[in-house]
């Protein structure tokens, strides 16, 4: 199968809870993973089944997926495997409460669309979590959208003041046909 850039930005129509909605589903994911309460946590997920009026998924809790690599699972038949926030705590380089919870709205994306499933559900992602900070709060920047210049890449001088890094080079175009001849003679 070939890759085709354009692809990567066809617009998915996507309807997601309002905001209001959106807010009290992550509370009930921030107090399920800062005082395991399950009640919590089975509000949350029978929210986003109300809303989208489809059946609860079946949900197991495991101390770790495929030897700590994967953090949720789902599968056709509508199971979801996940790792329980007090083993996401300890051992995972990403055990923040955040990526916790970005992690059950990407297994329930995977869940309402299960029909191109890792694109959707990385846009259900991104769409779940959007406009919940409030105005005040500083919003954190995904990594893919960092200025470029201010990761571990970016070298500095003694003084602390940064350095240009040094230019890719490119690769040499080689041109056929009588385009070519032209601006060869030019």
């Amino acid at each position: 199968m070939i890759f085709h850039p354009k692809e990567a930005i066809i617009p998915v129509r996507m309807i997601v809870p309002s905001v209001a909605l959106r807010r009290t589903i992550d509370r009930n994911l921030e107090t399920f993973f800062r005082e395991h309460r399950m009640i919590a946590f089975n509000r949350a997920i029978s929210q986003l089944c109300r809303f989208y009026n489809i059946r609860r998924p079946k949900i197991e809790w495991y101390e770790y997926i495929d030897w700590g690599k994967t953090a949720g699972k789902t599968y056709e038949d509508g199971q979801i495997h996940l790792v329980h926030p007090e083993n996401w705590k300890r051992g995972r380089i990403y055990n923040s409460e955040r990526m916790w919870i970005q992690m059950i709205y990407h297994e329930m994306g995977h869940f309402v669309f299960w029909t191109d499933a890792e694109r959707k559900a990385d846009v259900f992602t991104r769409r779940m979590v959007r406009g919940l900070r409030q105005r005040g709060e500083r919003a954190a920047r995904p990594a893919s959208r960092r200025k470029s210049g201010s990761g571990r890449h970016a070298a500095r001088s003694a003084a602390g003041k940064r350095i240009a890094a040094s230019p890719r080079r490119k690769k040499a175009r080689v041109q056929t046909g009588r385009r070519a001849g032209k601006r060869a003679r030019a």
